[in-house]
């Protein structure tokens, strides 16, 4: 991933630092392993301990001759630890390393993620809090629909996110699994207890079934609750994106000191954070299908996957890791414009109360069709005409056959329409 959208803690959990050092892990934990069976001695593997270096410039020299970076690595590492180093990678296929070792880089980096998640939820929680009261139309279909809070719109982020955290904590379990089975997983060059030594030194479950790699069903897994989370964070940044809009300018994303919004246009404020999270977010989601392409694979296995996930996995953490991060300074320091929002409450002259009416008439005896028709026409002629609807219902002889002027005036009334709130708001007790 190129370093625009890479942030160091992410960058270092992919280098190939850590890499070879948890191969060197895994390798290490194996002839540990073979010590505690009483196959190799404990003297030797105190030596390789004590002695064994990775040495990463010569790792990429040798693999310019092995054309395989395992091979590499192991004679490598073997150079380091002299007589010894016959015995690194006894009985392992190199699927048993890298995927042990793919375990853990995987269980960092949706760690890392899972911090970003929370640290999301807390500005999201505070922010809902702070506008609970705050009131807005609410849209469907991009037209005005009814009244709702600017607090009660992030709310519904808020509980997404809340159960993206549940799932990738899932997709983290799932993921966290090794492989010390040998090269068809039938144990036929290593036995099962160096297997179990391995996974419960390094923390992981065991593959109880694997052929020469862990099944891949478990990668598209996390990856595609990567790509959820990612849809996610593109349905809160478009949000913000349709209410910077110029027509409508209720939400505004940070705007810096200095920031320039066009190179040839002085006036404008683009949304460029949030227009950089739904772009980034499409190459998560598009990770989603090579990783379900991955499950399928020649017999016990065969090497179609390696490269592809060479890509998709640290390029969809590196950028899940990315955009939330940039989510949570947008959310942080977002502009919200109260008056703006109270202005375009007032733009179709209360024609929201349509359904309170609706249902009055309805409880009073009227016919449903009768009552949404008759409705629909002074609707329809309070905003072809810039009329009050209110007013124009108060007049209504139709109207005030069923219902009072009192009974009226106590229905239209914005504060009557959100009375629930306060009980919904009750769910944040309930986490």
């Amino acid at each position: 991933m190129i370093p625009r959208y890479t942030r160091k803690e992410m960058a270092e959990i992919w280098s190939e630092e850590n890499k070879f050092k948890k191969y060197l892990e895994v390798e290490i934990a194996v002839l540990e392993g073979w010590s505690k069976v009483g196959i190799i001695p404990l003297e030797v593997v105190e030596k390789v301990k004590k002695n064994a270096r990775v040495d990463i410039n010569r790792i990429n020299e040798i693999e310019k001759i092995t054309n395989h970076d395992v091979i590499a690595f192991v004679e490598q590492v073997s150079e380091t630890v002299g007589e010894e180093g016959k015995y690194i990678h006894l009985g392992l296929t190199s699927s048993d390393v890298i995927d042990t070792s793919y375990a853990l880089i995987l269980r960092e980096a949706g760690n890392l993620i899972l911090q970003d998640i929370e640290k999301l939820l807390q500005i999201l929680k505070k922010k809902s809090f702070e506008y609970k009261d705050t009131l807005m139309i609410g849209r469907t279909h991009g037209i005005h629909a009814e009244p709702i809070t600017f607090g009660f719109k992030i709310a519904t982020w808020y509980f997404e996110f809340l159960r993206n955290k549940k799932r990738l904590e899932n997709a983290i379990d799932e993921i966290s699994v090794g492989k010390i089975s040998g090269a068809v997983g039938t144990f036929s060059s290593v036995i099962p207890e160096v297997e179990e030594y391995v996974c419960k030194k390094l923390n992981l479950k065991r593959e109880k079934f694997s052929t020469q790699i862990i099944s891949r069903d478990r990668y598209a897994y996390f990856i595609s609750i990567l790509g959820l989370i990612a849809s996610s964070c593109e349905k809160m940044a478009l949000q913000i994106r349709l209410l910077q809009q110029t027509e409508i300018s209720e939400v505004f994303e940070p705007f810096g000191k200095g920031q320039k919004g066009s190179s040839a246009m002085p006036h404008k404020r683009n949304p460029v954070l949030c227009e950089r999270v739904c772009g980034l977010s499409r190459v998560i989601k598009k990770n989603v299908n090579v990783a379900l392409e991955n499950v399928a694979l020649w017999h016990e296995r065969d090497i179609s996957h390696s490269s592809a996930e060479r890509i998709i996995l640290p390029e969809s953490t590196i950028l899940l890791d990315y955009i939330l991060n940039i989510l949570i300074k947008i959310i942080d320091g977002m502009e919200v414009k109260v008056e703006n929002m109270e202005k375009n409450l007032k733009v179709l002259n209360n024609v929201f109360f349509s359904q309170k009416l609706l249902n009055t008439l309805v409880l009073k005896g009227v016919s449903r069709k009768e009552a949404y028709e008759h409705i629909q026409k002074i609707s329809f002629k309070s905003i072809n005409e810039n009329m009050n609807f209110f007013e124009l219902v108060k007049e209504d002889e139709f109207v005030k056959k069923y219902i009072k002027d009192e009974e009226l005036n106590e229905m239209f009334n914005i504060k009557e329409l959100l009375k629930n709130l306060d009980i919904i708001y009750r769910y944040f007790d309930e986490e």
